[in-house]
Formats: C-alpha cells, structure tokens, sequence
C-alpha cells in the first residue's frame, strides 16, 4: 500500500477487515485515502479497488463465497511500536479476538 501526499493511493493484494476477511478475497488497484479525527481517535480511511483475487490460504469454507466488493474502506488505526515507530493497522477475524492485520513500511521508500 503506498499513501501519496495528494491523497491518492495504490494497494496491491489488501485483504478484507474484520469478519469480511473470512470471506477470502483480496483487492489491489488505485483509490484515495484520507486521515479522520471521530469518537474513536483518528483514521486513515482507505477506499479503493481496481481488481479482485482470491487469498490462497482463504479460510470461507462455503462454496457460496460472496463476491468482492466493487470499492472497500478500510479503516486503519495508528499506534507506536516498541522503537516508538508509527505502525498502521485494521483488525481482521472477529473485531473482539482483536487479531491484528500490520502494514510495516519499506525503507527508502
């Protein structure tokens, strides 16, 4: 996932947030994304789809697997790692269990 500063953005093989990563599939393309400040804190909201595919270790086990969506938002929360590095993150699964789906950032990018 690349964030450009105009607020467009470019993805490649994100998949689902919270019970909608069951589902097994996996976006990539160009979209927009843009920073919020709501009751639960400040978000980057990503809204975006080019393409769809399917996750190789996808766990929907129904052979009516829904389709993909034709755009998706995720909502990415922010956090400090241990070296205090910013880290952006959605959860996927059950929102409760709290399994955490962490975008890490490539040097010299």
């Amino acid at each position: 996932m690349v964030l450009r500063k105009d607020g467009t953005a470019h993805l490649e093989e994100l998949d689902g947030q919270d019970f909608d990563f069951e589902d097994g599939w996996r976006l990539s393309g160009t979209g927009t994304w843009q920073l919020t400040d709501d009751n639960g804190g400040q978000a980057v909201r990503l809204t975006a789809r080019t393409r769809a595919e399917s996750r190789p270790t996808a766990t929907a086990t129904d052979t009516s697997t829904p389709q993909p969506p034709s755009t998706y938002v995720w909502s990415f929360h922010a956090d400090r790692d241990q070296n205090d590095e910013l880290k952006l993150f959605f959860f996927h699964d059950d929102p409760d269990i709290g399994n955490t789906y962490v975008m890490t950032r490539e040097t010299g990018s």
